[in-house]
């Protein structure tokens, strides 16, 4: 599996793609470094010449801050005039990490085992996380006719997972292990079944896949439009129902070179976060119409209107869950090593939360 996932990281990016659809200080946390000490990161907010910002995100509903903040020119703005912002989508996290690894992008919202592997593949040296996104909105789906009422019925069914390797992939062999399970190759008796989203749902309506570890919208599309039951919320799983579901990477190159800029970055999506959870209905139609212009095909409204309460806007990026899925990673051989606290660059995310008066969020968890 490892070799496979490796294989899928490298894989050559697409840039424009686009669909519906992650030295040590004695205290291990990166958030309180010194700013030399935290990839370069410092307390300037001055941005010295004409700089070009390189971001990218995905197209759907866990990446609310870039589309709503775009749709609202939220991040132009505070960007400034002497910064251009120039934005890729994605559809997948490898081709996201791939795009950052070759100086594609410069910065980008992507899920947290993406991040962890890149973290890895570079030997902690390409990436750091700045701010947090999305929580929650991950969900165990099963069919009508599943015969699925508790954990044990799931011997013998095939269970569909996003990508080989991603973050619910891990969340659903994790918590198969877990109830005494695990996947066919792994000894086990589930069959789970690597596969992109739309195709899993025509899986779920043909009856050919049992169950589905899906992230929002396809959680409740597979509810809406195929029958599916909630089995399990993910949040249920986490300590006050909170995990990373997206969060904000940028490359350490740029955070060395321009942290004046990635400050006005994040402070733009805390900014829209805030705007996001004041104005909920707002955000739910610009969602959908970022979605809209670049896949050219919307949500249906009452899609949007159902997944909505599944996820969290937050800068919070939930470190623990981060450190937690990782060790999943790493007992299911997806990585060798959970990554140390370096992958966290906090500064200047605390640096905007100190000026609103908001509370500092440390690193928990890692070495």
């Amino acid at each position: 599996m490892k070799k496979l996932l490796a294989l899928l990281l490298l894989a050559v990016a697409t840039l424009t793609l686009v669909a519906c659809s992650d030295d040590d200080e004695e205290s291990g946390d990166a958030s309180t470094a010194p700013p030399s000490e935290a990839a370069g990161a410092t307390t300037s907010t001055d941005v010295e010449g004409n700089v070009t910002l390189r971001l990218g995100y995905f197209p759907n509903i866990t990446h609310s801050q870039p589309i709503v903040g775009l749709q609202r020119g939220t991040y132009e703005e505070i960007l400034g005039d002497n910064v251009t912002l120039e934005t890729t989508t994605f559809n997948a996290g490898p081709s996201a990490i791939e795009a950052l690894f070759a100086g594609a992008i410069d910065a980008t919202y992507i899920g947290p085992n993406p991040a962890i592997n890149g973290y890895a593949q570079s030997g902690g040296e390409a990436l750091r996380i700045v701010a947090g996104a999305t929580s929650g909105g991950a969900l165990l789906i099963v069919g009508p006719d599943a015969g699925i009422e508790e954990p044990a019925d799931f011997a013998g069914k095939k269970v569909a997972s996003p990508q080989l390797g991603n973050t619910q992939d891990v969340a659903l062999r994790a918590w198969l292990l877990d109830n005494g399970l695990g996947a066919v190759e792994s000894g086990g008796d589930v069959e789970v079944l690597p596969t992109a989203n739309p195709d899993a749902l025509n899986l779920f309506k043909q009856g050919d896949v049992d169950a589905a570890w899906v992230p929002e919208p396809w959680a409740t599309r597979l509810i809406q439009e195929a029958g599916g039951e909630v089995f399990l919320d993910e949040r249920d799983l986490w300590p006050d129902g909170a995990f990373v579901t997206t969060h904000l990477i940028v490359s350490t190159d740029f955070l060395e070179e321009h942290s004046a800029v990635v400050k006005r970055l994040i402070l733009a999506s805390v900014e829209t976060t805030a705007w996001i959870n004041e104005n909920p209905e707002e955000a739910k139609e610009l969602v959908n119409k970022g979605i809209l212009e670049v896949t050219g095909a919307a949500l249906p409204a009452a899609v949007v209107d159902a997944a909505w309460p599944n996820l969290e806007s937050t800068y919070d990026p939930v470190t623990s869950s981060l450190f937690g899925s990782a060790e999943s990673a790493k007992q299911l051989e997806f990585i060798d090593e959970v990554p140390d606290a370096k992958i966290y660059a906090l500064v200047l995310l605390n640096e905007v939360l100190a000026e609103k008066g908001l509370p500092e969020i440390k690193v928990e968890g890692g070495e």
